[in-house]
């Protein structure tokens, strides 16, 4: 495998619901597919923010998906040239900034993408514990 693709599904607070990891040469919206598939789990979802990578068909899949569930996938439009803060979309993309503070998850170690999801959900474990322990008195 020359490569990875993360997915990730986050809430607004930015920790993770769903993780896939892929080999490089699947397509954006197929890997969207699996995660998207994998958030039917989740009842209480109502809105999926998404890139302009991921328009397309994969709208109108998604609807199927979640027929009677009342869950939408939303594309979020680039706002021109440049950079630019897209709304909701810096949320997952400082999740990924976490995982670079994490060895394992900085570069492609693991030979198999389970082993590397595994990685990040132990990984999205910690931060979330970390959150929960009070800060030490001065």
């Amino acid at each position: 495998m020359a490569g990875r693709k993360r997915h990730l599904l986050v809430d607004t607070l930015g920790l993770i619901l769903v993780a896939v990891v892929q080999a490089a040469n699947v397509q954006d919206r197929d890997g969207a597919k699996v995660v998207i598939d994998k958030a039917r789990w989740f009842g209480w979802l109502r809105v999926i923010f998404a890139d302009g990578g991921y328009a397309g068909a994969l709208v109108s899949w998604a609807r199927e998906t979640f027929r009677g569930q009342g869950t939408r996938l939303e594309i979020v439009p680039k706002l021109g040239a440049g950079f630019r803060v897209l709304a909701k979309r810096w949320i997952v993309e400082r999740t990924f900034s976490w995982f670079n503070h994490y060895h394992r998850l900085s570069k492609d170690y693991e030979v198999k993408p389970n082993h590397s999801e595994a990685f990040i959900y132990a990984a999205a474990t910690r931060l979330m514990l970390r959150r929960l322990t009070p800060k030490p008195a001065k």
